[in-house]
């Protein structure tokens, strides 16, 4: 007999983006979701690797309350938070503001111990043109890379950090930074993971390094990693492995 509650990609809306993700169309976040969406969000999101959402209205509490769908939040540390929401990390740029943050490729959460399963962001307020976000498939990077590549990763870890970005050394006494990140003296841990992790929803491999927050090859010397790092920078974001999505209120 079939299961009359389950949930397909169809009943999602769901439209796979070229290089990486897929748009989710037939969704309101602002309502709580059965669990069969749910089961199949999760499925989806481990398929794809982001989904994107357009036109949601969701306040605060909804925000949390779809976060939360998926696991305990990990509370940004680093960013000023929303008033009254501490576990809402606010990302913003302002007219007087000469950077935007997170310009360059990065894995949010690299850097801790037991990294964030993802970022769940909504857009509040954005530019009549620009800030647009470009993801990448580090299930392809991983994928096309040679044989001898792959089996010589599985072996190797990685260092993360978020010291020189987000530490005392990054010297954020910046005024363009004083209202939108803080807490510098917690930028104290570095992490190590391995180069090639499985995703925890779809059991591929994935490769897990990228440029702001890895700094090494755990037990080679800076001279030795950064050679085969950044190769692998260059790989992970060809074009072809890539998707850009454009923000819209509520996005």
């Amino acid at each position: 007999m079939a299961d009359v509650t389950s949930i397909t990609e169809a009943d999602l809306g769901l439209e796979p983006c070229s290089g990486v993700g897929a748009v989710v169309t037939a969704i309101d976040l602002s309502k709580p979701l059965a669990d069969s969406t749910l089961d199949c969000l999760k499925s989806a999101l481990g398929k794809y690797g982001v989904l994107f959402f357009h036109q949601q209205k969701l306040q605060p509490d909804d925000h949390i309350r779809f976060a939360e769908a998926f696991g305990p939040i990990n509370i940004n540390r680093f960013f000023t938070p929303v008033e009254d929401y501490p576990n809402i990390a606010e990302v913003r740029k302002e007219p007087q503001h000469d950077k935007n943050i997170g310009s360059e490729w990065h894995t949010d959460h690299s850097y801790d111990l037991a990294p964030a399963m993802g970022s769940v962001l909504v857009a509040r307020q954005t530019p009549s043109s620009g800030g647009d976000t470009i993801f990448t498939n580090m299930y392809t990077a991983f994928d096309t890379l040679s044989e001898g590549l792959k089996n010589t990763l599985l072996g190797l870890q990685a260092v993360h950090s978020s010291r020189h970005v987000f530490g005392a050394a990054a010297s954020r006494d910046n005024p363009d930074y004083n209202d939108r990140l803080g807490n510098k003296d917690a930028a104290t841990q570095d992490a190590v993971h391995p180069m090639v992790i499985t995703h925890p929803i779809s059991k591929r491999r994935a490769l897990y390094v990228n440029p702001q927050f890895t700094i090494g090859i755990d037990g080679w010397t800076t001279e030795e990693s950064k050679p085969l790092l950044e190769l692998l920078f260059r790989h992970a974001i060809r074009h072809e492995f890539t998707h850009r999505f454009a923000w819209d209120q509520g996005s």
